[in-house]
């Protein structure tokens, strides 16, 4: 797997390269431009350019270089629209990830994948159905499959017909309904021992066999802290089955952050992420008000359409 995510690698900083090239000529010379070049030219070129200089890629699937153009392609379409900045060069060992397509096969405790064959899992697949294509990401020295299914959705019926959040430092969100969500706070349950980990690692050598386990401990504790944060944020599920309509404050996070006395208990709860971590089922609409300079009187959970900045109709 780690040869996968090599070659995919190496695909994705080949074909960003070309790309570049492509938009810095089209910029010094503005007379005679070349078309930006699509997905499928991009791997046309890889076959007859790159594969015979290096002979590595005939040990993986053809589908982990051409699902990384593909996604190259994509990152380059969102660039242009203005809704994400520019892609940037893949460096080893930081989101290790390539894409399988073909004949993918589930049962209860393992996954066939071409190229690879069997691999076994530590969660439960569902067997009723197969996949079209997986993905393999690495995350502190351990492997990670996902995968997309299709399921009917589901109507639950709303026990409240409209409900607003209000986020905060001290408890992650209030409802209008006097319900209260309690932040994990996991970056300030192992602050001390991520601490002690990376004093530690101070003066091992850069590149040893020691300095390469800290840094895999380092990671496995990071990534511990997010996935706490993370299973915190998915509140936004009981509230799309049993809220008919949700007011979220829209906050400007990144305006919050540059306060240095609250940056750290703001990006510790992670107010970001629960507008990321929306269900597919919120349908956005048009903003309600604008928010008053001061706080309500009848506390931060009562809920004011002048407050809200937008709402979410659940389906």
């Amino acid at each position: 797997m780690g040869k996968h995510c090599g070659v995919a690698r190496h695909a994705w900083n080949w074909g960003l390269g070309l790309t570049k090239q492509i938009l810095d000529h089209n910029r010094n010379n503005p007379e005679e431009k070349i078309k930006l070049t699509t997905a499928i030219d991009l791997h046309k070129w890889l076959v007859a350019l790159v594969k015979p200089e290096y002979p590595w890629y005939y040990e993986v699937s053809f589908c982990a270089p051409q699902s990384a153009l593909r996604e190259l392609a994509d990152a380059w379409k969102r660039a242009f629209k203005k809704t994400s900045k520019p892609p940037r060069f893949k460096k080893k060992g930081r989101a290790d990830s390539f894409t399988i397509d073909g004949s993918i096969k589930l049962d209860h405790f393992r996954i066939k994948v071409p190229k690879i064959g069997w691999l076994r899992t530590y969660e439960r697949l569902p067997v009723c159905s197969s996949p079209k294509s997986v993905t393999i990401s690495r995350t502190a020295a351990r492997w990670f499959i996902s995968f997309k299914l299709e399921v009917e959705l589901v109507n639950h019926p709303k026990s409240h017909p409209v409900v607003g959040v209000d986020l905060g430092i001290k408890a992650l969100a209030v409802l209008s309904t006097g319900e209260v969500f309690e932040g994990a706070k996991s970056y300030r349950k192992y602050e001390k021992k991520l601490s002690r980990l990376q004093w530690l690692n101070r003066h091992k050598q850069i590149g040893s066999a020691n300095w390469k386990k800290a840094q895999v401990k380092i990671a496995r504790l990071h990534r511990k802290i997010a996935n706490i944060r993370k299973d915190t944020l998915h509140f936004t599920t009981y509230l799309a089955k049993n809220h008919s309509r949700i007011g979220i404050e829209n906050l400007n996070v990144s305006g919050m952050m540059a306060n240095h006395k609250l940056a750290k208990a703001i990006g510790d709860m992670g107010f970001y992420e629960p507008f990321s971590v929306a269900p597919q089922n919120w349908v956005w609409s048009k903003p309600v008000g604008r928010r008053p300079r001061r706080p309500h009187p009848k506390g931060p959970g009562y809920m004011n359409k002048a407050r809200l900045r937008g709402l979410y109709t659940c389906i």
